[in-house]
């Protein structure tokens, strides 16, 4: 039987076109590992230093700390978050007074002069921007990632996603969601917030970031307390020694090392299949 070409062609473009590059994302690695895990921590606490960097510490983690500059714990402890970015750790993007939208979303606690629904976008564009000024007086560093206060990523109806591009090596989102290294928008990196669950219900989700060769981001506010969304210390502690026994499995890291990586990844892919990339 004679297969003519054009026959041929469709068969081509279905095996490199079926849904998900099922096959590129399960042949994925993460730098030499199964899956990746990045730990970021909001708001600039001081539980922060007192109780996650022991930790971290303790167990060679390297994790994102998402600081608004205007945090009480950077202002009067800044040669401790000094430190914190020359051990490794990464000191992430988080404004500089983390305006969020009140009344428009419902959130009464939003402090008028913080409040999104009264800012501009030149004005959110430019508190950002000032931001990595101010970190960047701090640790030195010239790429880092950003994360979207409160999820927030427009003023009313005009989005500043696009506007801050090439202001990061990648966003944070707080959608829900697994990610993919060859399928994943890394202007809004999928997240699961902490917020009182146990630690086996955070383990379940290691399982299937390794299942599915993808990037879990764990979201953490409070950890033993400071800020309503919290985890026990114990349950975070026993997520942290459950990532360690998964270690040689997991490539655990600061997200702009782990973005960096991806958009290298991405750009590899494109090269190799000769197709636009997809997302």
């Amino acid at each position: 039987m004679t297969i003519k070409p054009f026959t041929v062609t469709i068969i081509f473009l279905l095996v490199v076109y079926r849904p998900g590059y099922a096959q590129d994302q399960q042949q994925a690695t993460w730098n030499h590992k199964q899956f990746a895990v990045a730990l970021t921590y909001d708001d600039g606490l001081n539980v922060h230093l007192d109780k996650v960097i022991p930790v971290l510490d303790s167990l060679g983690f390297k994790a994102t700390f998402y600081i608004p500059c205007n945090s009480p714990s950077l202002t009067n402890r800044l040669a401790e978050w000094k430190a914190l970015a020359d051990h490794g750790h990464e000191l992430g993007n988080h404004s500089i007074f983390h305006p969020c939208a009140g009344k428009s979303k419902g959130r009464a606690w939003v402090r008028p002069a913080y409040d999104l629904d009264h800012y501009t976008l030149s004005q959110m564009i430019d508190e950002i921007r000032l931001a990595n000024t101010f970190l960047r007086a701090i640790d030195g560093r010239t790429k880092r990632t950003f994360a979207y206060t409160c999820g927030d990523m427009a003023i009313g109806d005009s989005s500043f996603v696009d506007s801050l591009k090439n202001d990061f090596v990648a966003a944070r989102g707080v959608t829900a969601g697994m990610n993919l290294a060859n399928r994943t928008d890394l202007r809004d990196i999928r997240s699961y917030t902490v917020d009182g669950q146990s630690a086996e219900v955070l383990i379940a989700l290691v399982d299937r970031a390794k299942k599915e060769h993808a990037l879990l981001v764990f979201l953490f506010h409070g950890v033993g307390g400071e800020h309503p969304i919290n985890i026990a210390l114990k349950e975070h502690n026993k997520l942290m020694r459950y990532l360690k026994q998964n270690e040689p499995e997991a490539w655990i890291a600061p997200l702009a090392d782990i973005a960096a990586y991806m958009s290298r990844f991405k750009q590899k892919s494109v090269e190799k299949q000769g197709f636009p990339g997809r997302e």
